[in-house]
């Protein structure tokens, strides 16, 4: 009786302390210092200074060029970032590249990562589950066969909730997990189940101000499914950086670099790291050109969906175009006129979501649009070209002889090929030279009429 009462009392013993040890862990991962992502994210300027190859660079241009720039949108996410706006969750929402990744980094490299931690969604919930339990030092039971993923996660959220309380408690202030690029999840019943079971969390968590969840999507698909049942959800939208922004990046990015200041100009909305900068612009826009020119003139009814695709996408991409031109027109008429300018430069141009869908008829090829990063949906519901890159080609491209033509051709064969599928045709054997046939159409509403067909 003593050997199983110690038996039974180490394993109670042991049990609370595997369970505190958990939380333990878990409070280690939002402690000051090392984040996995962010080590990622900093390793080759850390690498850099350590190999002696920043020596010679003075104090101030040590700081990041992010942090030399400093976005108006950066000031919001280091008080999202350091636990000081609590209540809420956000969502950073914009097209891929406009800079939410980094902004996030910079303001966990300011803080050290000290209460915050970060994980990247991935389609396969299996891999997202890993990913978490790294971010969170949680190591979940592989040799357990119970559930599944989604169930693994919410253990884990649980265990979670706990250290947050806990941590509530002695900082004051919220923790902060940051959930990378949803629109990674696939857009499915089990995609969107699990975007559902982290908005609740964050939803409950932000009402008791323990625990600030943020999400970042390059698209608008998870926007459009989580404002159904948001309450507390307060979204950013980030997009590119102007001209003068782009110029000052760009500088800070190649101040090593011998460039023409012209040639930047040129290359400001293209590219920015490479050795020959102008070469590598035109190779993308050529690249990016010869992505869209996806129109079949001869097509065929293998291909309708295809086909349908990419002449409403071009419809809407030559509406952009046609909006660019009216800009520039509007601008050298008022150049001409002696009016004082805001800018040098255009923004992109900008149609209504409900404007797009009369203008493709096809409302569901938006959201492959946005998914390809053709196109870019705020949360006002404006749509505009992902990046100046695919105007400029989506330029080139309408403005080349017989365009139009070709595009009327494409969607003149289109209407070709659906009426022949909604043609019905009878044949009649048998039939001598002087036979009678009566024919009765029945549309189903009771109107019957016949013909008699020589």
């Amino acid at each position: 009786m003593i050997g199983l009462g110690l038996v039974f009392g180490g394993g109670i013993a042991y049990l609370a302390w595997y369970k505190k040890r958990v939380l333990d862990k878990i409070e280690d991962a939002f402690a000051a210092g090392y984040d996995p992502a962010l080590e990622l994210a900093t390793h080759q300027t850390k690498r850099a200074q350590a190999e002696g190859e920043v020596a010679d660079v003075e104090p101030e241009d040590e700081l990041p060029w992010t942090e030399k720039l400093r976005r108006r949108e950066q000031d919001k996410i280091d008080r999202i970032v350091q636990g000081q706006e609590s209540g809420h969750y956000f969502v950073l929402l914009g097209p891929k590249g406009s800079g939410k990744g980094t902004m996030v980094f910079d303001s966990m490299a300011a803080c050290q990562a000290e209460g915050v931690s970060l994980c990247d969604a991935h389609p396969d919930l299996e891999v997202f589950r890993l990913r978490l339990g790294k971010a969170l030092n949680y190591e979940f039971n592989e040799d357990s066969q119970t559930g599944g993923p989604a169930l693994d996660i919410e253990r884990a959220m649980n265990k979670l909730e706990k250290v947050a309380l806990r941590s509530a408690r002695k900082t004051g202030r919220p923790l902060v997990l940051i959930i990378n690029n949803i629109h990674f999840f696939k857009n499915d019943d089990e995609g969107r189940n699990m975007i559902l079971q982290l908005q609740q969390k964050a939803e409950s968590w932000a009402a008791s101000g323990i625990l600030t969840v943020v999400f970042t999507s390059d698209d608008f698909w998870p926007f459009h499914i989580m404002r159904k049942t948001a309450s507390r959800m307060n979204v950013l939208s980030v997009y590119d950086l102007d001209t003068k922004e782009s110029l000052h990046a760009i500088s800070r990015l190649r101040k090593r670099v011998a460039t023409n200041p012209n040639e930047i100009k040129e290359a400001i909305s293209i590219v920015a790291k490479a050795n020959n900068m102008l070469e590598m612009a035109h190779h993308l826009k050529v690249v990016e050109k010869g992505w869209l020119l996806s129109l079949i003139p001869d097509c065929d009814d293998d291909v309708m969906d295809e086909q349908k695709w990419s002449s409403c996408s071009w419809l809407l991409l030559e509406e952009f175009t046609k909006i660019r031109a009216k800009q520039v027109e509007d601008r050298e008429a008022a150049i001409q006129a002696g009016e004082a300018l805001d800018t040098d430069e255009l923004e992109l141009p900008v149609i209504p979501y409900w404007r797009c869908r009369q203008i493709m008829t096809r409302a569901d090829f938006m959201e492959e649009l946005d998914r390809i990063n053709v196109i870019a949906i705020d949360i006002d519901h404006n749509v505009r070209p992902d990046s100046m890159l695919i105007l400029h080609a989506a330029q080139e491209v309408a403005a080349e002889e017989g365009f139009d033509e070709l595009l009327e051709n494409v969607r003149d064969r289109i209407d070709e090929i659906e009426s022949l599928h909604r043609t019905r045709e009878l044949t009649f054997k048998d039939v001598d030279q002087g036979d009678r046939i009566l024919v009765t159409v029945d549309k189903g509403g009771g109107n019957i009429f016949g013909g008699r067909i020589v």
